[in-house]
């Protein structure tokens, strides 16, 4: 640890980042009844903390190393840090980066001068690529997190919070992909303030570092969520599970609702769109302060990223709401009966209806889909209660994937004497094409009964598939299934299919 404090005193970064400003948030912080101060790495020249680490692994390359160039991999923020970095050494740099990567961030990179290099789905599939072209081509690799330049550089950060916060902090929360980040932070903040609470936060299809710490060996995960595509890794570093093992106190994990609406938390308080992984802590530290039942403490989230796809706006808007839960998704049994349908409205009273989806099907009792805003949980329970109580049959789909996802957009009516449906849910990573050859992939001789896809702009494709199937091929279907390769879900019995679609 006195190895790591000397380099992260000494590490070169200022050259291309500047000290990020420790801000705070009123509005969130009123609502959670602690300070938060937010860490605005997201205003760095990359809008990402990435160009640290980065930069201070290439100032210390030899002059002969950088005349050869570099190579790293990357889901886009460490690949613009390793392209500003070179730019600014004057040596030729290559990024290896997944084909899921948004947009923005290819666009960035390659702005820069670097050469831009598209494989595979997720970082790992990446970092294998280009460790193949470092060899082919003797060029230095400028890894994203497991180096102890990288590290160190990532390491300013705890250093600047402590400089410019001398009063008591409870704890700082920062996300974690293969743990560059945090390893830096600890390594300073424990040396020098021990008393400080080192909190990570992954999300729950991204996690390898809780898992690692969990079983108390590096895991590999074998899928990876891509939503946060910045933490969308599947083994944490080597150097960085040492030092995770050794400093951080806890990983937090959090769903992509809950990311969601941290996104637009900060929005609410600063007007700047932080990306999934930039809102990581921030979704972390409300969950950390609502299960300790903390009052009056602050705390630090790194607000580590900005490089948001426009496109996934809609999807982060439209989860938002449901991961601060204050939207309830439900479905109500109306009567079809004259006076009914003022009744339930008076019911639902002056809170805002989000959406409201019904269809003529049955003479004796209408299912009504609709979205409606409240104030937390609590208040959904309250208003099922009461519907229940007017004799109205109510179910609670807020936490139901396929309602949220498909049936929210499909509300039609049934399909009279339509025989042996069964309905699967799939994901696929999406990506140029991803849906053709989903389709490509579905050309088996059962009839589709029903299908829906659409771009949420989210990290996979979603798509809903009826299939009429007679009994006697649920093998063949099983062998189908197993051979398609995509992962799903069989929603044949989903309450919400079944009322609204089946």
């Amino acid at each position: 640890m006195q190895s790591y404090l000397k380099r992260i005193l000494t590490a070169r970064v200022y050259d291309v980042a500047i000290e990020s400003p420790l801000e705070a948030a009123p509005n969130l912080s009123a609502r959670i009844g602690n300070n938060l101060l937010l860490k605005r790495e997201d205003m760095q020249p990359v809008f990402s903390f990435k160009l640290r680490g980065a930069y201070n692994k290439m100032a210390n390359l030899t002059p002969a190393q950088l005349k050869r160039g570099v190579i790293a991999a990357s889901a886009g923020n460490h690949a613009q840090g390793v392209a500003l970095a070179a730019k600014k050494l004057g040596c030729k740099a290559v990024i290896v980066m997944p084909a899921t990567t948004p947009q923005i961030k290819l666009q960035a990179v390659a702005s820069r001068g670097a050469k831009v290099v598209l494989h595979g789905d997720s970082y790992s599939d990446a970092y294998a690529h280009a460790l193949e072209l470092e060899q082919k081509y003797q060029l230095t690799f400028v890894h994203p997190y497991d180096d102890p330049d990288v590290i160190a550089g990532q390491g300013t950060i705890g250093m600047e919070i402590l400089r410019q916060h001398n009063q008591p902090i409870h704890a700082i929360f920062v996300p974690i992909g293969g743990g560059g980040l945090i390893s830096g932070v600890a390594a300073y903040v424990k040396q020098v303030r021990p008393d400080i609470k080192i909190i990570g936060v992954q999300p729950v299809d991204s996690d390898a570092m809780y898992q690692s710490l969990k079983t108390k060996r590096r895991v590999t995960l074998a899928h990876v969520g891509l939503f946060a595509d910045g933490v969308a890794v599947k083994q944490v570093g080597q150097e960085t599970f040492r030092l995770c093992r050794e400093l951080v106190d806890e990983i937090m994990l959090v769903d992509t609702d809950a990311v969601c609406a941290a996104i637009k938390d900060v929005f609410e308080d600063t007007r700047s769109i932080l990306e999934p992984a930039g809102a990581l802590a921030i979704a972390g530290a409300k969950l950390y302060a609502a299960r300790e039942k903390l009052k009056g403490k602050t705390l630090v989230a790194i607000a580590s990223g900005a490089n948001m796809n426009f496109d996934r706006l809609r999807f982060v808007a439209e989860r938002a709401e449901i991961g601060e839960k204050r939207e309830a998704i439900l479905a109500v049994s109306i009567p079809e009966t004259p006076g009914s349908f003022r009744k339930f409205c008076a019911l639902l009273g002056q809170r805002n209806i989000t959406e409201f989806n019904y269809r003529y099907a049955d003479p004796k009792a209408a299912q009504v889909f609709v979205g409606v805003q409240v104030k937390d949980q609590s208040e959904t329970t309250k208003l099922v209660a009461a519907l229940k109580k007017h004799k109205l049959h109510t179910q609670n789909f807020t936490d139901n994937e396929m309602a949220k996802l498909h049936v929210r957009h499909l509300v039609g009516g049934h399909a009279p004497g339509l025989k042996d449906e069964i309905m699967f849910r799939f994901e696929f990573p999406e990506r140029p094409g991803a849906l053709m050859k989903f389709l490509n992939s579905m050309n088996h001789s059962w009839n589709i009964s029903l299908f829906h896809y659409r771009n949420h702009g989210a990290d996979y494709g979603r798509v809903l598939v009826g299939m009429q199937v007679p009994h006697h091929d649920k093998k063949a279907l099983s062998a189908f299934l197993d051979k398609l390769g995509y992962r799903y879900w069989d929603e044949s019995d989903n309450a919400a299919y079944r009322l609204f679609l089946g």
